[in-house]
């Protein structure tokens, strides 16, 4: 494998709104972080043990994987030279349509439930379904993709869930005050007191029920701010400010550490004409 510095990453731009597609071979350690879209990918080379929804999973040569929305999850290689994957992510939208489709609309909130299947079928119908969301005309093949998606979803059996497993309400005040505005500044004494806790308490009972302790929550919801706002109009260093970071470094600092890239090269990726390849500047 090639080391890390010579582009471990390269993001492709997607022929279907909504979506977007990672192609990574690196031995970079992730730490927790979640996303705010579905993945589903497959593992080439290599191995990674991971953090998930079920618990710690090992993934392999040939694996599926699949991440929920706000699924707290991590990565790490198995040996020293690291692991090659290829995976697509969903903005929500795309795949909760798809799903009220086949169901119905007899299908609410739904997750898909293992995070690695190693199923030669399933693998089979990613990697085409990731070939066609990237290559080939937007015109002539988009009926052939939305096929492509329908098929490895149903191959894939989202999981109907319970909306109902609540987090304690002292918890939920706290998450709440920094999910309504990440960019403010906010100390653990503010975050206990919204809680009616002491700190220790605000921290055991923050990491039981999201996995992060509040600090990590609040760099997460920064990052995932500033992600949506480097696509747009905003530059890398307004984007920064708006989601509550000191300066671009240290937005560049948190993206690069989570995701592998910079979030420099995300947002030309996401926005520009044609596929470029990451990992060989960081802006």
């Amino acid at each position: 494998m090639r080391k890390e510095k010579e582009r471990p990453f390269r993001m492709l731009r997607c022929h279907m709104a909504g979506v977007s597609a990672v192609a990574a071979e690196t031995r970079h350690v992730f730490p927790r972080h979640t996303h705010d879209q579905f993945g589903i990918g497959v593992i080439h080379q290599g191995a990674q043990k991971s953090l998930s929804g079920r618990g710690m999973v090992e993934a392999g040569p040939g694996d599926a994987i699949t991440v929920n929305p706000g699924e707290v999850h991590d990565g790490a290689p198995i040996g020293d030279l690291g692991r090659s994957w290829r995976i697509l992510y969903f903005d929500p939208e795309v795949i909760s349509a798809a799903i009220d489709d086949m169901s119905e609309g007899k299908t609410g909130s739904f997750e898909f439930a293992n995070p690695v299947m190693g199923d030669k079928r399933i693998a089979g119908r990613c990697r085409a379904l990731f070939d066609a969301m990237t290559k080939g005309d937007e015109a002539t093949t988009s009926v052939q993709r939305e096929e492509l998606m329908l098929i490895l979803l149903a191959t894939l059996r989202p999981k109907a869930i319970d909306t109902s497993r609540a987090v304690p309400d002292a918890i939920l005040a706290a998450k709440s005050m920094i999910d309504d505005d990440p960019a403010r500044p906010v100390t653990l004494a503010e975050l206990a007191r919204a809680a009616g806790l002491s700190k220790f308490q605000l921290l055991r009972g923050f990491f039981r029920n999201t996995g992060f302790t509040p600090h990590a929550y609040l760099m997460q919801r920064r990052i995932d701010r500033a992600r949506r706002l480097i696509t747009g109009q905003l530059t890398l260093a307004e984007a920064a400010l708006a989601s509550g970071f000191a300066d671009q470094s240290h937005m560049t600092r948190i993206f690069v550490r989570k995701y592998g890239l910079s979030p420099g090269l995300y947002a030309q990726a996401m926005t520009g004409p044609k596929r470029v390849p990451l990992g060989r500047q960081v802006g």
